[in-house]
Parts: C-alpha cells; structure tokens; sequence
C-alpha cells in the first residue's frame, strides 16, 4: 500500500508527534507542579534553571551518538527514557526526584532532536516537495494532542500521575510499533570530528535564529498558562497554550507551500512581526479574547522558524548533516530552556506582564540574523 520512503515517513512523523505529545503535556502542568510544590515565579525560574544545565551535557553527546550509530538507534533509546522521565515527574514524590527527572528529560530530548531532525533531512531527499515543514507541523499536532488531553485531566481533577501514566504507555506503543520503519544505515560515512571550537560565522548565525526562536517558543509552552491563570485570572489556563499550538500547526502544515512562493527570507521577516505584535496586544490589553488574540498571532510567528533554520543548516559545509544539527540544535536546547526561567527571575522581580517584554527582544532578533544568513549565502554562492 505505501512504498518504502511513504513508510519512512509516517514512522518518523509518529516520533515527531511523540515529542510534541510529551513535551506540551509536561508544559501544560507546570501550574499544577508549581502549586504541588508551592514554588514563587522565582523558585518556578531556579527549577528550569535545570533544564538548561543538563542540556549542555547533551551537546556532544548527541552529535556523536548521531554520527557514530545510525540516527534511529539514539533515537530509539532516548525515545524510552523521555517517556519514563516524564511519568517520574508527575509521580511527584520529592523535589529532589523532581530535579533528576527534569535532567534525564532533557538530556533525552536533546537527543531526540538531533537524530529526528537528521531522519527528516534523509527523508527530505527522497522526495521532491519539501516536507520539513509539515515533519514539524506534526510535531505541532502531537502539541495539541497533549494540551487537549491536559485540559481534559485539569477539567475532571485526574492526578498528574494517572495523566503522565497513561501518556507514557501510549508513547511505548508507539515507539514500539514504528522503529522497524525507521530509516536505517543513515550514519555518516564522513564526518569531521566534533571539537569544542568556534563555530563557522553561517552556524553561529543560524544557532542564534534557533536561540530567540525557541525562547519564544519555550517561554510560551511554560508560561502561557500561568499568564493566563495569574493575570487574566482563567481556571482553565490551557485554553491560550491550546490555541498557541492550533496556530502552529496550521502554519507549520502550510509552511512548504509558502517558503516556495514568498521565500524564506520574507518569511523571516513576518515571523518578527507577528511576535512582537502578539506579544504587545498581551501585554497592553491583559484580558482574555487580547491575549488569546496575541497569542495566536505569536504561534503563527513562531511556526516557521525552526524548519526554515533546519532547511538552511543543509547548507553548511564545515561538518557532516548531524553534526550541524547537533551543533544548532545545542542553541535550541539552551534557548528552549533558558528563556523560560529568565521569565521567571523577571516576573519575580517586576511582574509577569513587564517580563513578556523579553519575547519582543527576541522577536525583533530575526530581522537581523535572517539578514545576515541570506547576505553570507550570497556571498558565497
């Protein structure tokens, strides 16, 4: 029925629903692990603080996992430990526990990442449409997923326990049923070796694309509920976290389609736009339809960012494919997780409202950068 690289495709579009499912479910019960534990925004800030951290013991770790094993072998096993990490979480029996679990969550993400995005750049050229959007997009969907479910649970009082279970289970069936479809012998037959240098001037610019891309991703998977639980005063405070991630994804599903007629660069430039607005309307105008309005607006802008930046890494030529996208994946990693308790020590400092500001700092960052990575293109063609 479907052909070999179809089956590729479905198999790796189910690890990128996996991800997203398991990563808004973590992000959509950070109020109630806030409350669980009674944590200040500043104490909420010191524990992601940890996510970070624990990342960078990823960054070459990751890379050489990719290069030396084929991509689906990591992926395979840090699939496993990201569902046991995000069942410990929400077992909930100490801070400390808490803590480790946080850092194999990470860790295992990272990982994650790296050996997805290197499958769908193999994929990638076994078809003549772009899909790198919609590989995303799904991962998108998998977000809705999760913070649909995440409503249901926070609506009928379901423990977080019983909730991240049922999850885990789901996401063993998965991974179980779609690693022979996996794509195999992917390893890079040569590589240059990973060295803690400085990257080349086109890596370093699309590192820090994906950096600002996933503050503002990452500061609003963990901090939108609690904005709208805190500042427009929601019980059910997945509904701006539901309708950020139904944004996304639409865009993400049509991404291809629009890089192919408008181009990447313009996109870049609306991707800004659209961030800072959202952000201001949240800000200036802190009741429900305004700020469910801007944060849609933020997931439309957001969406295209870390596709458009994948695609391009495919461009350079100082490493091997996985060792690039290990490499831009470290400042994703690091910004996904570093931008939220940043919020966090601001929102303790100066207030919540006054702390969004720093998604306008970053959304005004990809004019800039994107410049800079299509006049270095230029100049090198």
């Amino acid at each position: 029925m479907f052909s070999t690289p179809q089956k590729q495709r479905i198999a790796l579009s189910s690890y990128f629903f996996l991800s997203g499912l398991c990563f808004s479910t973590w992000a959509s019960r950070i109020p109630t692990i806030k409350a669980i534990f009674n944590l200040t925004e500043g104490d909420l800030g010191n524990l992601l603080m940890i996510m970070p951290a624990s990342a960078i013991i990823g960054i070459p770790l990751s890379g050489w996992l990719v290069a030396k094993y084929d991509s689906r072998i990591p992926l395979q096993f840090a699939s496993v430990l990201f569902l046991l990490s995000l069942f410990s979480i929400g077992w909930g029996f100490s801070l400390v526990g808490l803590v480790i679990s946080l850092v194999v969550f990470s860790i295992a993400l990272r990982i994650i990442n790296v050996a997805i995005n290197t499958q769908s750049l193999s994929i990638q050229e076994k078809f003549e449409k772009r899909i790198m959007g919609k590989f995303h997009g799904v991962w998108s969907i998998g977000g809705i997923a999760g913070v649909l479910f995440s409503t249901i649970m926070i609506k009928y009082e379901v423990s977080i326990f019983w909730h991240f279970l049922m999850i885990m289970l789901f996401g063993l069936l998965i991974i179980i049923g779609m690693f022979p479809f996996l794509i195999k012998n992917d390893k890079a037959k040569t590589s240059n070796p990973f060295k803690f240098q400085k990257p080349s001037k086109y890596i370093s610019l699309l590192g820090f694309i994906v950096f600002f891309a996933a503050v503002c991703e990452g500061g609003m998977y963990d901090w939108n509920g609690v904005y709208l639980k805190e500042i427009v005063n929601q019980e059910v405070f997945t509904y701006g976290y539901l309708l950020f991630m139904v944004c996304m994804t639409i865009s993400r599903l049509t991404i291809d389609n629009l890089m192919s007629r408008f181009g990447m660069q313009k996109l870049f430039i609306t991707s800004s736009v659209l961030i800072v607005s959202g952000v201001l309307l949240a800000i200036l105008f802190p009741f429900l339809v305004p700020v469910l309005i801007g944060f849609c607006m933020v997931g439309f802008g957001v969406s295209g960012l870390f596709p458009m930046t994948f695609i391009l890494a495919g461009k350079a030529k100082k490493y091997s494919v996985p060792i690039v996208i290990s490499i831009i994946s470290t400042y994703s990693t690091v910004g996904m997780f570093l931008g939220p308790p940043i919020i966090g020590y601001l929102a303790s400092a100066f207030g919540l409202q006054k702390a969004f500001i720093t998604f306008i700092f970053a959304g005004l960052m990809f004019i800039p950068l994107s410049k800079m990575v299509f006049d270095h293109l230029k100049k090198t063609s």
